[in-house]
């Protein structure tokens, strides 16, 4: 089947799927799955029904929807489902009231190239250098989703 004819559906996180975002996201324990899951703000991702990948995501400020993992199985990226799941959460953010959205990347991702394709502006960086978190920048992008493009 042709990727671009297939289904993408986002349905939201239940308890029965921590072993799949554990495999995505090997560090994450369960006691950080379950404020995912209460946050209302994180969905799997699903390929004509099966789990493809996970945008989990918290509030910043009890209002302001932050995406922290957003992560699609690795044999599936670069077939343009990051990019129809992104816009998908991004229409049920609308949908929901949400004006603008938060997310974060290491500056040494490729996602970063994506988000910014897709409308993200730079918002900002955390530098972790000579810390216990030793990491490339962090960089911070939202975008307004109420813009009309």
């Amino acid at each position: 089947m042709n990727q671009r004819s297939e289904k993408i559906s986002l349905r939201k996180l239940e308890e029965n799927d921590f072993a799949f975002c554990k495999e995505l996201l090997p560090r994450l324990k369960k006691h950080h799955f379950a404020s995912y899951l209460s946050s209302t703000l994180s969905y799997l991702i699903l390929k004509e029904g099966e789990a493809l990948g996970m945008i989990l995501a918290s509030f910043l400020w009890e209002k302001l929807p932050f995406i922290e993992h957003f992560i699609i199985k690795e044999e599936e990226r670069e077939k343009g489902f990051g990019t129809k799941s992104l816009l998908l959460y991004e229409e049920n953010l609308k949908e929901e009231g949400y004006p603008l959205v938060l997310l974060s990347t290491q500056a040494d991702e490729k996602a970063q190239f994506l988000y910014r394709r897709l409308g993200y502006i730079d918002c900002g960086a955390l530098f972790l250098e000579n810390t216990p978190f030793d990491q490339a920048a962090e960089i911070f992008l939202k975008k307004n989703l109420l813009n009309k493009e």
